[in-house]
């Protein structure tokens, strides 16, 4: 292959690299609102009066929303497929606030610092109501936090619950009580914020047509536009998004966010508004990933070969379940397709709190399951007298393996029967062995104050929601054999544009530089459901080949009508016949454009696959522990990904540099506490740690032989997969260097001193 395989540089790289304006904030629009949201300081009240009269007598205030300026109507800020799977429980603005960082009203004024003292002359008269800050307690508070009436899909208002899971393949209790060994552990994941550089910002305006134009930093375009309409009452052809660069998502752009919001001003007013998120706001009222207290019984017989998994999670979704169903679905279905046991059953309930909403983070549900699974793995290992790498390569499915609990659970619906067409997990394994010098280490004595232990975990992820993620794309080819692709696929930082004109580029036999790349505008683009899933690649990416394969069979084709012969091959860029005449790419787009069989060569097609290939990871590393203070450093990671054919090495190997610190932050620096009336305390990120340039360790990145063969050019998802497993090999690195087990994220130094003074 001439394209796939190589280093191909980022396609919007120079623009990037030079501060064009290329992000949603660069736009300059005249006469342009601003918009603040007031947040609510109570974590659960009823407003019984909001008087805005002070806000709207001020100066340079144009209007100001509440409530009562809006419809009852609930719906879902989950950027998912049509009809979302996870409850509609969400108003624009309520009489009733569920958690600190609530919506209360929101004002649109001619500066932000306007904007900001219309807020503080907004006079809200709130009664208290009882809160649910311990998800342990919700379903028995005695109390719903959400009504009956208008609401739709929450699982057991009554109790809380926003979403319920439980299946079971087998017979799980026959087979544990018959397995030789039984071992069970409870562990937590706690909330963790994206922590994206840009914030939150979208800007609308009204065209020359009075349609309702949206430039917004989402990953999910197309659902915005149905949301947006939805919401605000209005047709979705009077609506353009457009998503231009994105400074970061991992996730927490997977939600319609505030589009609603400066849509309505839009509306109202007929100006341009504005609205962005501070870091502040990002922290308090955008959304986190959602915390989980997993419960993992695992069965082995005689052979330490798994016979029963039973899974049980406790989900706290906060305020709000925009994703309740669905990141409970995904930690399942990813915990239960790593190990082969005959015998598999989960329950699962999410729940409803008066903390944070809990959305989309990169994982999406598996970093909750691998954390639990992973850690406990090893305590089997240890039980069993085993060698932790060993235990795993016995168990974990291979290639040729039926996958039982995705025929039984989709995100949210039913799923679909999955084979296991490639694996190189065991390869995985092996060379991250070597890499991080893994069995000296494990060997070596411990003593003094800074003890060192190795650690390793590994995950699976997905390719695309099977039988749900559809992408499209169209391509066109112009006289210079040049070809504009347009797909509705969104690129949020991580080159999927570039992958996608490689695609195209290789199909066709032409340079990278021949494919201009135009995305995400739902006027301009076809539809996809969006960059979450890992699907970019695997989805839209087979698309791209279907399309740019049907436009060069046009091409064959417009070739040999030109040469006037039956029989001719693509060679480079020419078609050349058996005779050896041959004419040119240009030539042939030249003359159907402007003389002899006039026709526009294109080819369009969008795909939708019923598989979902897994990649894999195994993660290893190695840690030093202070036993003075208890502190945690990581000193090197080893990280081996199975992604299928590696589309752009150096792209692929950017998305696991990327997941590791996220992984690390979970594991060792991101707190988010809140005091007794659920305020967060760090709000900054001063308080608030997550992991930079100066905290990394020494990294140590391989990708594994492998091609999956319903991937374009053999390839997997890469951009999800390498954020599970860095948190549980940390912390079981931690119990090598020092003997002390970590159930519950993240890593506290007192723990870790205290269980070390108790041995």
């Amino acid at each position: 292959m001439k394209i796939i395989g190589k280093d191909t540089q980022r396609i919007d790289g120079e623009s990037l690299v030079r501060g064009k304006p290329v992000f949603t904030d660069d736009m300059k629009l005249k006469d342009i609102l601003q918009v603040k949201i007031l947040h609510s300081p109570i974590a659960h009240a009823r407003i019984l009066n909001i008087n805005t009269t002070q806000a709207e007598a001020l100066d340079g205030v144009v209007a100001v929303f509440t409530h009562k300026d809006f419809k009852p109507h609930y719906y879902t800020t989950a950027g998912q497929g049509y009809p979302e799977p996870g409850p509609r429980d969400m108003r624009i603005l309520d009489s009733t606030v569920r958690y600190v960082g609530d919506r209360v009203a929101f004002v649109a004024a001619e500066s932000l610092e306007i904007a900001q003292q219309a807020l503080n002359l907004i006079e809200v008269e709130y009664e208290e109501l009882p809160c649910i800050f311990d998800v342990q307690k919700s379903m028995t508070a005695g109390f719903a936090l959400h009504p009956s009436e208008g609401t739709s899909g929450i699982h057991d208002i009554n109790k809380n619950i926003a979403a319920h899971l439980d299946a079971e393949l087998g017979d799980v209790d026959t087979a544990l009580k018959e397995s030789a060994y039984v071992f069970e552990g409870t562990y937590s994941t706690p909330f963790v914020q994206m922590a994206h550089i840009e914030p939150h910002i979208s800007l609308t305006w009204l065209d020359n047509d009075n349609r309702l134009v949206i430039r917004t930093s989402t990953q999910v375009p197309h659902h915005v536009r149905r949301i947006v309409a939805e919401v605000l009452d209005i047709p979705i052809a009077r609506i353009r998004v457009i998503k231009p660069r994105i400074g970061g998502g991992f996730g927490g752009k997977q939600e319609i966010l505030n589009e609603e919001v400066v849509g309505a001003v839009s509306l109202k007013t007929g100006r341009p508004a504005r609205i962005e998120y501070t870091r502040e706001e990002e922290l308090l009222a955008a959304r986190v990933r959602h915390p989980e207290l997993v419960t993992f019984k695992l069965g082995f017989d005689k052979n330490h070969l798994m016979t029963a998994i039973d899974l049980d999670i406790l989900e706290d979704c906060g305020a709000y379940g925009p994703h309740a169903l669905t990141v409970m679905s995904v930690t399942s279905q990813k915990a239960l397709s790593m190990y082969k046991a005959p015998n598999i059953r989960v329950n699962g309930d999410g729940v409803y709190t008066n903390l944070p909403i809990a959305g989309a983070f990169r994982g999406y549900g598996a970093p909750q399951a691998f954390f639990p699974l992973e850690s406990l793995m090893d305590e089997v290992a240890e039980k069993l007298d085993v060698d932790p790498i060993d235990l795993r390569q016995k168990n974990v499915f291979q290639v040729g393996d039926d996958v039982p609990i995705a025929k039984i659970l989709g995100e949210g619906r039913e799923g679909f029967p999955m084979v296991l067409y490639s694996t190189e997990i065991a390869a995985c394994l092996n060379e991250g062995r070597q890499l991080s010098n893994w069995d000296t280490l494990r060997s070596t004595k411990q003593s003094g104050r800074y003890r060192t232990g190795i650690g390793v975990a590994v995950a699976g992820q997905g390719s695309g929601i099977p039988g749900i993620d559809m992408g499209a794309a169209f391509i066109k080819m112009n006289e210079d054999a040049s070809f504009n692709l347009l797909v509705g696929a969104t690129d949020l930082g991580t080159g999927s544009d570039t992958a996608l004109a490689q695609i195209a580029a290789e199909v066709l036999n032409v340079g990278i530089e021949k494919i201009i790349v135009y995305s995400s505008d739902t006027d301009m683009t076809p539809f996809d459901t969006g960059a979450y899933a890992s699907s970019t690649t695997y989805i839209s990416g087979t698309a791209v080949l279907k399309a740019a394969e049907q436009c060069k069979s046009m091409i064959l084709e417009q070739g040999k009508k030109l040469l006037q012969v039956d029989e001719a091959q693509i060679v480079d860029t020419d078609v050349v016949a058996a005779d050896g005449s041959k004419i040119s790419y240009a030539d042939i787009c030249m003359k159907s454009f402007y003389t002899e069989e006039q026709l526009q060569i294109m080819g369009t097609a969008s795909h939708l696959s019923y598989d979902s290939p897994p990649p894999f990871n195994a993660t290893f590393a190695e840690v030093e522990v202070d036993t003075l203070t208890g502190t945690t450093r990581v000193v090197k990671v080893v990280s081996v990904t199975d992604a299928g054919q590696i589309i752009n090495p150096k792209m692929a190997e950017g998305q696991v540099e990327g997941a590791i610190p996220q992984s690390l932050g979970m594991a060792l620096t991101e707190f988010m506490p809140f005091d007794s009336k659920g305020r967060m305390l760090n709000l900054d990120f001063n308080s608030y740690h997550i992991y930079t340039a100066k905290d990394m360790p020494e990294l140590v990145i391989r990708f594994a032989d492998s091609h999956e063969p319903t991937g374009p050019y053999g390839a997997k998802a890469v951009a999800e997969i390498p954020t599970s497993a860095p948190a549980p090999a940390v912390t079981n690195a931690i119990y090598n260097a020092v003997g002390v087990r970590v159930r519950h994220l993240p890593v506290q130094p007192e723990q870790i001193l205290a269980e070390m003074n108790l041995k």
